[in-house]
């Protein structure tokens, strides 16, 4: 292993946060320690080591670099805001990463083949039905796909997986440590119970 998972929060937490936030993309960075315990699901499964992953939505791009950083063969980044984008080219240049590649777009818009995709989509909470727009591309595009989701939406991710012929073969229950990131949030930080998914498609 080229990592344990301590290492592997430690050198994620070196990536910078988003700067100006957009609320109509729900951008909330995604907690070190939350990316490394997917990365590292992932990895102990045999789906980061010498392949091909595509972390959608990468936002500042914890988990495709966390991918890099694990052996992954190649890593995408897609991210349909260019300020995250920049932001994320910045943090995988500080590994000198030379695996990885970003591209600016509408994760709906994309094309090529993964074996494994990363992601941890919008909630579907300022954008109804972003989540499945996630759920959908990341199983057209490859066969093993590791998701984020609130936990109160569990029975629907179960149900609308089925849907898209694949189905979930794991779920770890986390909690998602949320800084102050918007105005109009009161407290310094909140949590929120979360879902961490492994589910392949049939």
């Amino acid at each position: 292993m080229l990592l344990n998972k301590k290492k592997l929060e430690l050198m994620l937490q070196r990536c910078e946060p988003f700067t100006r936030p957009r609320l109509r993309l729900e951008q909330y960075a995604t907690p070190a320690s939350l990316a490394a315990e997917l990365l590292m699901l992932a990895y102990l499964k045999g789906d980061i080591l010498e392949k091909v992953v595509f972390d959608l939505g990468c936002g500042t791009g914890r988990l495709g670099i966390g991918a890099a950083l694990l052996g992954a063969k190649r890593v995408v980044c897609v991210d349909t805001d260019s300020e995250a984008l920049s932001a994320a080219r910045r943090n995988a240049e500080k590994f000198a990463l030379d695996n990885i590649e970003f591209i600016l777009a509408d994760v709906r818009d994309i094309s090529g083949r993964a074996e494994t995709v990363v992601q941890n989509p919008p909630f579907g909470v300022h954008v109804r039905g972003a989540d499945r727009w996630f759920l959908e591309k990341a199983l057209q595009v490859a066969a093993v796909v590791y998701s984020i989701h609130k936990r109160e939406t569990r029975e629907f991710v179960h149900r609308y997986v089925r849907t898209l012929g694949a189905r979930v073969e794991e779920v770890l229950e986390r909690r998602f440590e949320l800084p102050r990131s918007y105005p109009f949030h009161r407290k310094e930080r909140k949590f929120i119970d979360v879902d961490i998914y492994r589910i392949r498609r049939l």
